[in-house]
């Protein structure tokens, strides 16, 4: 992983609770044992029965989940919240939006159950679980606004790169479930990971490219410290920003 990573996904990281379902591809994300502090411990006991989404192969009420439609609530997906900061801080600036975050790993899930409770914001919700599975099972058609993607796993080494997140079948799901309109936000500090984003989203018929290639950092994608630390560093970021056409 990158030594200017900013942003653990649910690609990589630590120990989880997540239980496989019935896969059928190529998973993005290795579980790996870590410790679980006991204040992520405790907020994630608190908080998981009143703001966690379980897993179930059926179809997801957003409406219902947030109390609000989505007429009024945008719903946006976010893949992979690593330790919330950012996750909490976009929903936090945007209370007129609703979001759900999927993360595997404990941690990150406590961490963010922490932030959820310390900020006592109502539009975030979580759900531990794969994704992919997520996306396939409970996600309805043209239900999303956008999907965030931020930092995921790069996979650097060539033989791994078929673990790597952003691939054609996973944007066509992306597509499939998105409003017209809506986008696809993706972020990563490895300049050959954001070159593969590129074609791939590129490649999607139904998707347009919001700038000539790579977008400025939208203002709602706030920098983290780990950012701010690698771009003193002379480190790259790249966004990109495609909308459903």
């Amino acid at each position: 992983m990158s030594e200017q990573k900013i942003e653990g996904t649910c690609i990589a990281g630590e120990e989880g609770v997540y239980t496989a379902g019935r896969a059928g591809h190529i998973r993005s994300f290795v579980l790996r044992q870590g410790r679980v502090s006991n204040a992520q411990q405790r907020y994630y006991e608190d908080m998981m029965p009143k703001i966690g989404i379980p897993y179930a192969a059926a179809r997801l009420d957003l409406d219902a989940v947030f109390g609000r439609s989505s007429d009024i609530a945008p719903k946006i997906f976010e893949i992979g919240c690593g330790m919330g900061e950012t996750s909490y801080a976009i929903a936090a600036a945007n209370p007129q939006n609703d979001y759900l975050g999927l993360e595997v790993h404990t941690p990150g899930v406590g961490s963010l159950c922490k932030l959820v409770a310390e900020g006592g914001i109502t539009n975030l919700r979580i759900c531990q679980h794969d994704a992919v599975e997520v996306l396939r099972d409970m996600i309805g058609p043209e239900t999303l606004s956008g999907v965030h993607i931020f930092f995921p796993d790069p996979w650097p080494k060539a033989r791994h790169h078929k673990r790597r997140l952003i691939q054609p079948p996973l944007v066509a799901t992306l597509v499939a479930k998105l409003k017209p309109g809506g986008y696809i936000h993706c972020a990563t500090d490895w300049e050959n990971y954001a070159e593969q984003m590129l074609a791939v989203l590129s490649a999607e018929p139904a998707l347009q490219n919001t700038a000539a290639d790579y977008a400025p950092r939208p203002e709602y994608r706030p920098l983290t410290k780990f950012e701010q630390r690698g771009l003193r560093l002379g480190h790259g970021v790249w966004d990109l920003v495609f909308r459903k056409k």
